[in-house]
């Protein structure tokens, strides 16, 4: 089966963090850059990283803040991963990609105690209007270079529209290769690509002239994802002096999960 990353080793260093040290593959691609690795299969190595790291079974993350601090090259790189803030009903853990003698990303996530709240259980995000399997293919971010977009299935509600609406996303690639994928690991290892399903090209502006990269992530969960497909129903607007975000609620198929937010930098396209 295809894989986003090769897995070398792993070490475990005297202060307890740990050092991971990955290949990424061409699956990875991104689509600004033909020499960089796209935001959302790394986030999908990132959560997997920090999930796995001293776990506790009455804990689960419900919060992972990324920062992108530049170019991911498409390189050999390590994941350093540490605890912040430890803790029996509270933790923060921290995962460092670093690549080429420089940190990429920094992420951050926050582990919750969990306990049984289903007597006060409630949402305000609505279900959506309809499973992936009743929607038709979409193929609109496939305009978009790399191997990563090329690696993902896509079908949208029929009112998606430039700068809002629903899009749901699945590939068939493994995250790390000869391992099963976590639901989790799966579904968050998508949920950067919110910055491109609703892109607000069309409106005034065009794919030649200007670029809308996020320079962060951040993922809020209420409950743990299940499956294979991620609804991203999102929003994208585009401030007056060169700044956007990109909002979404998350889905799986059994309804919603949670939210995404990301910065964009509004630039011209580089000559």
């Amino acid at each position: 089966m295809l894989a986003y990353y090769q897995f070398s080793k792993r070490e475990q260093q005297p202060d307890g963090s740990c050092i991971a040290y990955y290949q990424p593959t061409s699956n990875v691609q991104g689509a600004w850059n033909e020499h960089e690795q796209h935001m959302a299969p790394a986030t999908g190595l990132l959560t997997y990283e920090l999930s796995q790291f001293a776990p506790q079974d009455n804990m689960r993350i419900a919060r992972i803040s990324l920062d992108i601090l530049g170019l991911i090259p498409l390189s050999d790189f390590t994941i350093t991963t540490r605890c912040i803030r430890p803790g029996r009903t509270i933790e923060l853990i921290e995962a460092v990609m670093t690549s080429r003698g420089r940190d990429c990303i920094i992420a951050r996530a926050w582990r919750l105690m969990t306990q049984d709240t289903s007597e006060i259980a409630g949402l305000e995000d609505t279900p959506a209007k309809h499973q992936p399997e009743a929607l038709p293919v979409w193929e609109g971010m496939k305009q978009w270079p790399g191997g990563f977009i090329e690696s993902v299935h896509l079908v949208a509600e029929a009112d998606r529209r430039s700068g809002k609406g629903m899009v749901w996303i699945s590939n068939d690639v493994d995250m790390i290769e000869g391992e099963a994928t976590s639901d989790l690991v799966k579904l968050l290892g998508m949920v950067d690509t919110a910055n491109g399903v609703v892109q607000r090209l069309g409106l005034g502006l065009t794919k030649l002239e200007w670029m809308f990269p996020n320079t962060d992530l951040q993922i809020h969960m209420h409950r743990a994802p299940k499956g294979q497909w991620l609804g991203i129903e999102a929003v994208q607007q585009y401030g007056s002096d060169g700044i956007g975000l990109t909002s979404a609620v998350l889905h799986d198929v059994h309804g919603p999960f949670g939210r995404s937010e990301q910065i964009l930098t509004i630039r011209p396209m580089p000559s």
